[in-house]
């Protein structure tokens, strides 16, 4: 037996002993971009809707019995075009017999005016008496105003009989017919007219948004520098996009800003135009509007995926040139395509870890690879996320 602990006691001694020692970790790898350097203008975003030029509700001017319709539901209607007719045989009746009035009124004058004449020499004759001569005057001054009601009555049959024909006022897209053939139509200027249908115009549209006052006081100064201030900015570009747009492709210009802020909610409105040709915009739509909310500035963007967020404070990762993980902590601008404006707290030379952010802890070190961060195909322009 003793020879037997002779013989394991090596053994038992080596495997007592201490670990043989592992190779040291190689330091973690990530990608370091420099920021870009570009000319920025920070641009605001509002959400508002589209409004028509012009809105017209076509009423008839006449009363009477609805007798053709002339245009398809929903159709583009020009301005001049007929859109509905209404039975015109009484206002033609009306209008013959205003002529049939005129007619014999302007022949009642023309007696009236002959036997004038003949007073004017009998009186001077001493045939007749001066109140005589005055009667045949004031008979002819009737007659006269008699061919003048007359002649107006004539007036107001043609136009009446015009109104039958209830033509398109401006050009637009016309909605459904409220009213069928057959139909007793109320006309009129009263509040009991009845609505035949409504046109809008489409091209150009327009488009309402309201902003606050911060904002309005912002854009004053911006356009009013040196700029003519009667203006107030409503020819600044602008540029939009519909909900199911990634982009803000469609350019428009500013064209009203109110006179009033409202008292409730402390903003006020402004309006764009926008082109229209192809109808896409329609009025009631809801779009989002980009308005140009500083000048040109020069700024620092980084990849939006390099921000990290500690609490409240935003931060990035920098690597010195001794490769060790540095924190800085930045103050965020907007967001231009892809990438972050930082507005303070980053150098133009420092080494932004983009890629392995999960890796990479302050004060350690790491072996970074640099890459150029992808040049935009465009300028890009802040905008508020």
């Amino acid at each position: 037996m003793a020879a037997i602990v002779a013989l394991l006691a090596p053994a038992l001694s080596g495997c007592g002993g201490a670990p043989p020692q592992q190779p040291a970790a190689a330091p973690p790898a990530v990608t370091v971009a420099k920021p870009v350097r570009q000319t920025i203008i920070d641009q605001d975003e509002y959400v508002g809707r589209f409004v028509a030029v012009d809105m017209v509700e076509v009423r008839a001017r006449v009363s009477g019995y609805l007798e053709q319709v002339h245009f398809q539901d929903g159709q583009i209607v020009k301005e001049g075009d007929l859109l509905f007719s209404i039975d015109k045989r009484p206002f033609e009746t009306s209008l013959d017999q205003a002529k049939a009035n005129l007619a014999q009124a302007r022949a009642n004058l023309a007696f009236t005016e002959a036997d004038l004449a003949r007073a004017a020499q009998l009186v001077r004759d001493k045939t007749i008496t001066e109140q005589t001569f005055d009667q045949r005057t004031q008979a002819k001054r009737v007659a006269e105003a008699s061919v003048a009601a007359q002649e107006a009555a004539v007036r107001q049959a043609a136009l009446d009989l015009q109104f039958t024909e209830l033509r398109a006022p401006v050009t637009g897209r016309i909605g459904d017919r409220r009213v069928t053939t057959g139909n007793l139509v109320t006309g009129g200027t009263g509040g009991n007219t009845t609505l035949l249908a409504t046109i809008v115009s489409i091209d150009p549209i327009r488009f309402e948004f309201t902003f606050d006052e911060a904002a309005f006081l912002r854009y004053e100064r911006l356009n009013g520098d040196g700029k003519d201030p009667a203006s107030r900015g409503v020819s600044t570009g602008v540029k939009l996009k519909l909900l199911d747009e990634k982009d803000f492709a469609h350019k428009g210009r500013m064209d009203f800003v109110d006179n009033v802020i409202d008292r409730a909610t402390g903003t006020i409105r402004g309006r764009a135009q926008f082109a229209n040709p192809s109808g896409m915009f329609i009025p009631g739509m809801f779009a989002r509007v980009q308005v140009p909310g500083s000048p040109p500035y020069d700024a620092l963007l980084v990849p939006d995926v390099a921000i990290g967020t500690e609490q409240v404070r935003k931060f990035v990762y920098v690597v010195d040139a001794d490769n060790i993980v540095r924190q800085k902590y930045v103050t965020l601008g907007q967001l231009a395509n892809d990438l972050r404006v930082i507005k303070d707290g980053l150098d133009p030379d420092d080494r932004v870890i983009v890629n392995g952010l999960m890796h990479a802890r302050p004060g350690a070190k790491v072996a970074p690879r640099e890459e150029p961060v992808a040049s935009q195909t465009r300028a890009p322009q802040a905008k508020t996320d």
